[in-house]
């Protein structure tokens, strides 16, 4: 389990980035930040491991305060995956993969079989662990990225919008692989965005923020449609566009579902 504490970041000469704010993300689920620009959510997750001390309040890690953990310690037993995925180019594909391992002091053999398990897991076929991470596609190198997060078995991965940088059919794609993921390994996730659309697919848990670190509301995606805390939560998930308003219609003896506008969006199931 993770929990914030009353946490605060003024940086040097600037106005809070983020202000008082107080959260518990339960243990093996996923909780997605997601707000604008500006609104705190990279900052808010880089505190879990500590690449970003806060200016006053508490981060726990199963009731441990992350000050009191060697940062460097700390960083290595949390899985943490970027945009754009942060390879090292010189490297091959394996050996980036087996880099949180091999700091860990892991034998080079053994961190190699490792990041081949870890390649599998994520859909790369073993070919591709040879390669350099240039010769990849972007949702290859992603996909790798991910591989690394995950090589040392983490109980918590930090997302920092890992998906952010590819095409939407590649980023669907993604986006389902890791619900997959999940679902099998069972991972503490924190998982940052700007798209509500990511959020309410892979969020057990969402957290939307104003700018600032300030809480808009908290829920599981079905709360926060049912019941938007205010206008400004009922315009950023979209229940002022018709894609959101949906109704039931029956034709030709189908329900058919469709949104404010008339226009068919699925049909029930049995």
């Amino acid at each position: 389990m993770i929990e914030y504490r009353s946490i605060a970041k003024t940086y040097d000469d600037g106005p809070a980035a983020v202000g008082d704010f107080s959260l518990t993300i339960p243990s093996r689920t996923t909780t997605v930040l997601v707000g604008s620009s500006g609104c705190g959510k990279t900052t808010l997750l880089r505190m879990v491991n500590r690449m970003v001390d806060p200016t006053s309040g508490q981060v726990l890690i199963d009731d441990v305060d992350v000050a009191t953990r060697e940062p460097v310690a700390l960083r290595r037993s949390i899985g943490y995956v970027m945009q754009q995925a942060g390879l090292l180019p010189h490297r091959k594909v394996v050996d980036n993969v087996a880099t949180p391992l091999r700091l860990a002091g892991v034998h080079k053999k053994e961190a190699r079989e490792r990041a081949l398990v870890a390649l599998e897991r994520v859909g790369l076929e073993a070919d591709l662990a040879r390669k350099y991470p240039g010769q990849l596609s972007g949702g290859q190198q992603q996909r790798v990225g991910v591989a690394r997060g995950l090589v040392a078995d983490p109980n918590i991965l930090l997302m920092d919008e890992p998906f952010g940088a590819v095409d939407p059919i590649v980023r669907a794609d993604l986006q389902q692989q890791m619900l997959e993921l999940q679902q099998e390994l069972g991972k503490t996730i924190l998982f940052v965005t700007h798209d509500i659309e990511e959020a309410f697919l892979l969020g057990d848990q969402v957290v939307i923020l104003r700018k600032g670190g300030v809480v808009a509301q908290v829920g599981t995606p079905a709360e926060i449609l049912a019941s938007p805390a205010d206008d400004f939560v009922s315009s950023f998930v979209g229940l002022d566009r018709g894609h959101r308003k949906l109704r039931i219609k029956e034709v030709d003896g189908q329900q058919v579902v469709v949104d404010e506008q008339g226009r068919p969006t699925g049909v029930l199931a049995p």
